[in-house]
């Protein structure tokens, strides 16, 4: 591709006028069919590309949207922006991905670095709820949250269905004849943290097991806190049959500690994760897993936010899970 070819060059050898070939290279219609065909045929000749950031400044949009994440090396996540990536791209947007790191300090770092950018809308994992750049992000640019969400906002959203996901856990552990499930959920500041638990809470009841709060631990959604709650959990005077892991990075951070301990999986005790990771049906044994379509929150995410850009109002959107039994709580029924 030759720079120094301008709209002058293409208008010259398509022999239009350089209002037409502005024209036609924006899409107007209200050009002829002849002149379409001379108009892209020189571009095509001359590897004419327009000035992007020249384009942008004269249609107020730079079809660059953010996406902030809140843990890059959480392959739920990076399912997520893969999502949000290729629906952007079907509709040619152009993705800045942001990794906030599970620190809120580094998202309000980014949300400025998006406005500087002059992204066209934000995809964005809230960290907690005190963000003073993420209430005055809502009134300047369109702004859709993924699987988290921020009390006090109207902002469309894309989450998943976290009490049915737990409850369907909680029941099939119960069925196991497991009367002591240990918890590891993640901290209660985040949305998800708190939905978790609270939905975990419920079905104990519901189904009549043990409410000792001594089962009950949190992480931060990493894989480090996941180990230390396990362990935790495991060196009271009554451990738990069962962990029941609120997100995958924990799960993993879980089945270390149960391994260093000699635990057979499956059968000495059982584990359940809330998330499914394409390795963890490839375990020994497999892990049961709490399962939602990570790609699908991704790429719905992308098209409520392209709904907003375009001035629409679309509706929140909660995304079904399912409980997938694997060998990790399927094997040989507990006695009660």
């Amino acid at each position: 591709m030759d720079s120094t070819v301008t709209i002058k060059d293409v208008a010259a050898l398509a022999g239009v006028s350089v209002g037409t070939t502005s024209r036609v290279l924006s899409g107007n219609p209200s050009t002829s069919p002849a002149a379409r065909e001379r108009v892209h045929a020189a571009v095509a000749e001359l590897g004419y590309r327009p000035d992007a950031r020249a384009r942008s400044l004269r249609s107020a949009r730079s079809q660059t949207v953010g996406l902030l994440i809140s843990d890059v090396r959480n392959p739920f996540f990076a399912e997520v922006a893969h999502g949000a990536e290729q629906a952007a791209l079907r509709s040619s947007y152009v993705t800045l991905l942001a990794n906030a790191n599970e620190d809120p300090e580094q998202q309000d770092t980014y949300l400025e670095s998006f406005l500087t950018q002059r992204v066209d809308g934000i995809i964005i994992a809230p960290q907690g709820e005190d963000s003073a750049n993420l209430r005055t992000l809502a009134t300047t640019v369109p702004l859709v949250f993924v699987d988290r969400t921020v009390d006090g906002f109207e902002v469309p959203s894309v989450t998943s269905d976290n009490a049915l996901g737990i409850d369907q856990a909680v029941a099939h552990l119960a069925d196991r004849g497991h009367t002591r499930i240990g918890y590891i959920g993640g901290p209660r500041s985040i949305s998800t943290g708190r939905a978790r638990h609270d939905a975990f809470v419920r079905a104990v009841a519901r189904h009549g097991l043990d409410a000792d709060p001594e089962l009950i631990t949190s992480g931060d959604f990493r894989s480090a806190s996941g180990s230390t709650a396990a362990e935790r959990l495991l060196s009271g005077g009554r451990p738990p049959t069962a962990l029941l892991a609120a997100d995958s990075p924990m799960a993993v951070g879980a089945l270390g500690t149960l391994r260093r301990r000699g635990l057979r999986i499956g059968s000495d005790i059982d584990l359940v994760a809330f998330d499914d990771i394409e390795w963890f049906s490839e375990l020994d044994p497999p892990l049961t897993v709490v399962s939602h379509d990570a790609q699908a929150m991704g790429s719905t995410a992308m098209r409520l936010l392209l709904d907003v850009i375009e001035g629409r109002t679309p509706e929140s959107v909660i995304l079904p899970t399912r409980l997938v039994v694997r060998e990790s709580s399927g094997g040989r029924r507990r006695p009660v």
